[in-house]
């Protein structure tokens, strides 16, 4: 008689499997910032949650819209970002808009104490995300505000650039 080998089942991957590479997937974005500020760079950092605001974050209620973000005594937090109640929380949800804190490394929270305090400097949120290992992050962009001006040569410039690639796109089917 032939020994059995035991050899466990191969489980089936699917579209929601669980051994499938996840993408990230968008909570919110802030496109104001880019309306109202130069963004000169982006960091992504976590955010310091309780586990009712991850759940209400997956029913997507966030508002990032008039947050920014602040150092205080090394850390940094955001503030201004409002998280709904989670629908089933009852007596676990917290305040919705509280503040929260980032979790950055300590060379980047420095880089920004230094950068934040040059006059016309802020941090301004611009996404909030899930991300590959299902992780809430957010990213923060070190910002400086647009006069007036400014907002409307980036809306013409934006303008001209479509009028551009109609006219490309006009041209390539009557070509």
């Amino acid at each position: 008689m032939r020994a059995m080998i035991y050899r466990p089942r191969q489980r089936q991957v699917t579209s929601a499997g669980w051994n499938m590479a996840r993408e990230e997937r968008q909570i919110a974005v802030n496109k104001k910032a880019r309306h109202d500020y130069f963004i000169d760079e982006v960091f992504e950092a976590g955010l310091a949650l309780t586990g009712t605001e991850v759940k209400s974050l997956r029913e997507r209620g966030c508002n990032l819209r008039e947050s920014y973000a602040y150092v205080k005594r090394g850390e940094v937090f955001i503030h201004g970002m409002h998280i709904s109640p989670y629908s089933h929380g009852n007596r676990f949800n917290v305040d919705p808009d509280r503040d929260r804190k980032l979790l950055l490394h300590k060379q980047e929270i420095r880089y920004l104490i230094g950068k934040t305090r040059e006059r016309g400097n802020t941090l301004v949120p611009m996404r909030l995300y899930f991300n590959r290992d299902n992780r809430v992050k957010i990213e923060i962009g070190l910002a400086r505000g647009k006069k007036q001006y400014d907002k409307r040569a980036t809306i013409a410039e934006r303008d001209q650039n479509r009028d551009m690639q109609r006219a490309l796109r006009d041209r390539q089917k009557d070509g």
